[in-house]
């Protein structure tokens, strides 16, 4: 199936992207606020498509522009299919705050209706996934999320403060992304509400301060829990890449010298490797594992790039000032020997490697 994203660049198209990216689908085309400008474009992007998942939106900002906004960009999407006389099935992410008296919830309530119409008009499908409070690494602070918000501010030095101690139902963006591609498969139709987990939003704050203080202090905090892990993703998303490399404490005395290489609250696995002279190591990404890269002994470059982007942020580390690097969720990474004897790596992951669910996922860093 050919699949269509608009807002392909938001939160949401970034995450699904992602993705169809790591599942091997090629078929994909991104539609973003210039597509939407120009008809021809937007035809182009419709044409023959077999699904939409309907990102686009705005959800900030003047209320009478917000609900404007959401109700045209329905209506350009709708005119686009007409036009081409394209029938995909369609996926509309719409909001738990559709049934509120407000801009966004005015506009998104009239945006469904206009796809549900045209679906039944049509002959196609429309499934109208309802929201909660998404979240997840790469949100825009102050606009897609608290959790951007408190991330960003933790990770720039900020002091985060609750001012409305308000509930909060937090479902990350590849929950979403995973759903959406489960309904196009299946062609649901319908609404259909996705839970998240309940939280107030001062309890969110305590959660991510005690992740990032227990990480500032080279402690990997307690990432068991899927919602831990998740936060901790999404935290570790705005300290990269100035954080890296964390050096260590190297610690001599007659008998030699000795470094602390892991600390954590919950254990994982650690491994070794030999790399010889020349040789690169790695050109994967991962969608949820944490991994460790610390040189012991030799040179090594370490390359890492973020999905979808042509920028390589470089880093040369040596076993004789010992540092490590976490490699980021969504950045493609790889390690080559650098110097002129072996190279000895210390790897470290939250998760032990489970060949059926390896969540590894082959691309070079450099394109």
């Amino acid at each position: 199936m050919s699949i269509g994203i608009t807002g392909a660049d938001g939160l949401l198209g970034f995450h699904l992207r992602a993705r169809l990216h790591a599942q091997g689908w090629r078929e994909v085309r991104l539609a973003t606020r210039q597509t939407f400008a120009s008809p021809a474009a937007l035809d182009e992007f419709a044409e023959g498509l077999g699904g939409i998942v309907h990102l686009a939106g705005m959800n900030r900002g003047d209320e009478a522009e917000v609900e404007e906004t959401n109700v045209r960009l329905a209506a350009d999407l709708v005119a686009a299919l007409e036009r081409t006389g394209s029938r995909p099935a369609l996926v509309f992410a719409n909001s738990i705050h559709v049934e509120r008296d407000s801009g966004y919830g005015r506009g998104k309530r009239a945006a469904a209706a206009l796809l549900r119409e045209w679906a039944a008009s049509s002959g196609s499908t429309l499934a109208d996934l309802v929201l909660p409070h998404v979240f997840g690494e790469f949100g825009k602070p102050s606009y897609n999320s608290v959790v951007s918000t408190f991330c960003y501010q933790l990770a720039t030095g900020e002091c985060p403060e609750v001012h409305v101690d308000g509930r909060l139902e937090l479902l990350h963006a590849q929950d979403v992304a995973q759903r959406c591609l489960e309904m196009l498969r299946d062609r649901e139709v319908g609404t259909i509400r996705m839970m998240g987990a309940p939280m107030a939003v001062s309890e969110l704050l305590v959660r991510l301060r005690d992740q990032y203080e227990r990480y500032a202090d080279q402690v990997v905090p307690d990432l068991r829990d899927r919602l831990d892990l998740q936060l901790f993703n999404t935290l570790r998303s705005y300290l990269y890449p100035r954080h890296y490399p964390v050096s260590l404490e190297l610690r001599r005395d007659a008998r030699g010298g000795l470094f602390e290489a892991v600390k954590t609250l919950q254990g994982g696995q650690v491994f070794f490797s030999n790399t010889h002279p020349g040789v690169t190591r790695g050109n994967h990404y991962h969608l949820r594992k944490v991994e460790r890269f610390l040189v012991v002994g030799g040179e090594a470059e370490i390359r890492l790039r973020k999905l979808f982007s042509p920028q390589v942020e470089s880093f040369r580390v040596t076993g004789a000032s010992p540092c490590y690097i976490d490699m980021p969720t969504f950045h493609t990474h790889s390690i080559s020997n650098a110097g002129s004897g072996d190279l000895t790596t210390l790897f470290w992951s939250n998760e032990i490697f489970d060949p059926a669910d390896p969540d590894t996922y082959a691309e070079n860093v450099t394109t």
